[in-house]
């Protein structure tokens, strides 16, 4: 089982997940190769050497028209007044009836190299924190879907790249509060999105891991200008992204996740906790242009369980008031949404009352959707979770040929033990069809290995 793990201590930003996924590309040139030919015209992305605090990592610089975007926290402002700004922001919006961007955010532009590019940037358009925003063309969710489904990407990708930007348009149209077809993206930013969600998109697939793990996220502190003044940490598109996601702030001033980040963490991470017990093979940094005292940067780790224990949840929940069908089709349920095992135990409840206690088995990325179906399907007010350490052998399915039929045989290894079993409902079968005992359907797969 393939984990990919994301530390996002230091936040996440399209440019720097990116980043760090391309470092544990096999193919490097050919993605980037394969990227410049997808993306739409005058989009340029270059993968450029960068180093933080001693860490060397790779700056995915994404250059719309010759230009990247910046940012800049309500602290540059304060400390570099008399200098240009540069206009930043993804995720703007234009209402109808108002000309302005409410997430256009602002960038001093003091770079100490010539790599920085800060979380999710686009190119840098002179401004003054509250002065009129300059005039720009927008795009609404339909036409960015219609730039990305015309990208020529494989299936897969092209649905994550939508389900992505489709986030984001929620997160802006629950901020304004107004629908999502109202929502407009401004131009230039959205090209750069684009590439950054797109290649992302990308990186997941050629990566393929079984699952995805990512830190709680530091989100940063303070303040970001907006169009019409200051915005707190994490901005308000970012914060309902986050929802129900574990997020820290800190003594770090500045945005350190951004709306695409916080979407594309959302749309591909199973789960949200500490490093898990793996055996890392590979390690990517993307970095991104800031530089604070801790490494600016997103570290992605790619490898496989470390051979100890999985953890597994229990749910579990004490019923008293349904029938045995109603039960039983909970049952069904629970292991069409994902459970590893199901059962239920007899017990007796207040004033004598007969119940049963209905429990599963699930991994930690199906412990939501087993709760939901739980609570659905149920009865009950309350459900209960207990985590395992669980040890299992390696398994593998076989066909195989019992004259002019194909049965599955159910393998399992490891721990000093190997052992076979045909699948009940291809034994059966075979049995009814040979006019035989199940022992002796048995005996007739076995003769056949």
């Amino acid at each position: 089982m393939t984990i990919l793990y994301l530390d996002c201590g230091m936040g996440a930003a399209g440019d720097m997940l990116m980043g760090a996924l391309y470092e544990l590309a096999d193919d490097k040139r050919g993605f980037l190769a394969g990227l410049s030919g997808l993306t739409v015209a005058g989009v340029e992305i270059e993968a450029l050497a960068s180093e933080k605090c001693g860490i060397a990592g790779t700056h995915m610089r994404v250059l719309v028209g010759g230009r990247e975007e910046q940012s800049l926290d309500a602290v540059d402002v304060h400390d570099h007044g008399d200098h240009d700004v540069h206009h930043h922001g993804h995720e703007h919006t234009r209402h109808d009836d108002h000309d302005h961007h409410e997430h256009d955010h602002y960038d001093q532009g003091d770079r100490h190299d010539h790599d920085h590019h800060e979380h999710d940037g686009a190119p840098d358009h002179h401004h003054d924190p509250g002065a009129q925003s300059h005039t720009h063309t927008h795009s609404s969710l339909p036409a960015v879907s219609e730039i990305i489904s015309g990208l020529g990407l494989p299936e897969e990708v092209r649905d994550d790249a939508l389900a992505v930007y489709q986030l984001i348009a929620e997160a802006e149209a629950h901020v304004h509060r107004r629908p999502v077809d109202e929502v407009h993206f401004h131009e230039v930013g959205t090209l750069d999105a684009i590439a950054d969600v797109v290649g992302v998109s990308l990186l997941m697939h050629e990566l393929s891991p079984d699952e995805v793990v990512a830190s709680p996220v530091h989100v940063g502190s303070g303040q970001v200008w907006c169009a019409h003044g200051l915005v707190p940490v994490p901005a308000p598109a970012t914060a309902y992204l986050l929802r129900g996601i574990p997020t820290y702030g800190g003594e770090i001033r500045g945005e350190l996740c951004t709306p695409t980040g916080a979407a594309l963490l959302r749309h591909f991470v199973d789960r949200f906790e500490p490093q898990p017990t793996m055996a890392v093979e590979r390690i990517g940094y993307g970095m991104g242009s800031k530089d604070f005292a801790a490494a600016n940067c997103v570290r992605a780790m790619l490898g496989g369980h470390a051979g100890g224990p999985g953890t597994v949840i229990e749910l579990a929940v004490n019923l008293d008031d349904m029938t045995g069908e109603a039960i039983g089709f909970a049952v069904e349920e629970l292991f069409a949404a994902g459970a590893l095992d199901v059962w239920t135990s007899p017990i007796g409840m207040k004033k004598g009352r007969p119940a049963v206690v209905l429990s599963c088995l699930c991994d930690l990325s199906r412990r939501d959707d087993l709760i939901a179906t739980l609570f659905r399907h149920t009865s009950t007010l309350g459900v209960r979770g207990t985590p395992h350490d669980r040890w299992t052998l390696e398994r593998a399915v076989e066909d195989r040929r019992v004259g002019e039929r194909t049965v599955r045989v159910k393998r399992a290894s490891g721990w000093g033990v190997t052992r076979a079993k045909a699948e009940y409902d291809d034994l059966a079968t075979l049995a009814r069809d040979e006019g035989v005992t199940l022992d002796e359907a048995r005996r007739r797969v076995e003769g056949s290995s």
